[in-house]
């Protein structure tokens, strides 16, 4: 029996999900929401790529999709902010269906969205369903994966994090989030309003340090653009000399004014190397590398959809990868 899974949210990430879903027995796609009125009405299968019509209509509606499908899980994949994407949380709660979702500020309660965290968590309960929100970045690479390997050390003092990318490979919305392309000043700008950038790193800070036990006396965190020295391009767009190629962003959360967990990433058109790394300070010290990195999208679509056996059976309220039991490939029953 596979899952029936209902999509809210059909741009470059649930499409990567709905893909895995179509190849994979385990899975059944019975309905598909999005807000683009140039993709409401149109076949799911045309609009989300994949090669043949699902006989499926995308909606507008969440709710009359949901309650029309009856889905085991929902999948949402529509917003980074935790405060925007609410509002489609609880439609799709109102119906008693666990979601899985790559909004990462709901990856963890950092000290900004605690109160809508919490907002969410009750109306979860409420519905006797649990909500995961998960990805490769909150969701793995830099929460964890770090968090699994200490758990054969007998002392943690340190958790540092690097995680870089040769952005040519990603698609455009992660370019053009990472400011390629622009001045610096318009670079500097987009940081200000919060346009350009990483999202999720207060919530990996804060998942590590509770997972190790450590009270955090506060956070940091620093975005630097890069910029490109000659000219650089990707198959999507080129990149002149004193123009943005992509960023740096570092973040650290202290203990007793001493930074414990630390968090290092570097996206750019052209980088020379793409690695993960994890490097645990204590007994026994441990190091990591991933050569070649986690490919960003590839690894998203796969954590949400590895992650819908777990959700499915979780219990009730706002879960985090730390609670939910450890997910692997799901490939069908």
């Amino acid at each position: 029996m596979a899952f029936r899974i209902v999509l809210v949210g059909l741009g470059p990430i649930g499409a990567a999900v709905a893909r895995q879903l179509d190849m994979r027995r385990g899975f059944r796609i019975v309905g598909a929401v999005d807000i683009d009125p140039l993709k409401v009405g149109q076949d799911a299968g045309d609009v989300l790529g994949l090669g043949r019509p699902l006989r499926l209509t995308v909606s507008g509606s969440i709710g009359r999709t949901v309650k029309a499908a009856k889905p085991d899980v929902a999948v949402l994949c529509t917003s980074s902010s935790l405060e925007a994407a609410l509002p489609q949380f609880e439609e799709v709660l109102k119906h008693r269906v666990p979601i899985v979702t790559t909004t990462e500020e709901a990856a963890y309660a950092a000290a900004k969205n605690r109160r809508l965290a919490g907002r969410l968590d009750r109306a979860a309960r409420k519905a006797k369903v649990a909500v995961l929100a998960t990805g490769v970045n909150p969701g793995f690479v830099m929460d964890a994966l770090p968090i699994a390997l200490t758990a054969v050390c007998e002392r943690v003092d340190r958790i540092e994090v690097q995680r870089v990318q040769d952005a040519r490979v990603r698609r455009l919305p992660f370019q053009q989030k990472i400011g390629a392309g622009l001045t610096p000043a318009q670079f500097l700008r987009g940081v200000e309003q919060g346009t350009i950038g990483h999202v999720g790193f207060a919530e990996s800070i804060q998942m590590i340090a509770d997972a190790m036990g450590w009270r955090l006396d506060r956070t940091t965190e620093q975005i630097l653009p890069k910029v490109a020295q000659a000219v650089v391009e990707s198959e999507l767009l080129a990149v002149d000399p004193g123009y943005v190629c992509g960023l740096v962003q570092n973040a650290a959360g202290y203990v007793k004014g001493e930074p414990r967990i630390t968090l290092h990433l570097e996206a750019y058109l052209g980088a020379p190397e793409s690695y993960d790394a994890v490097l645990i300070e204590g007994a026994p010290r441990i190091y990591s590398k991933i050569e070649g990195g986690v490919h960003g999208d590839v690894a998203t679509a796969s954590m949400v959809v590895n992650s819908i056996p777990a959700v499915a059976s979780a219990p009730p309220g706002l879960r985090t990868m730390r609670d939910v039991r450890l997910p692997s490939f799901f490939g069908g029953r």
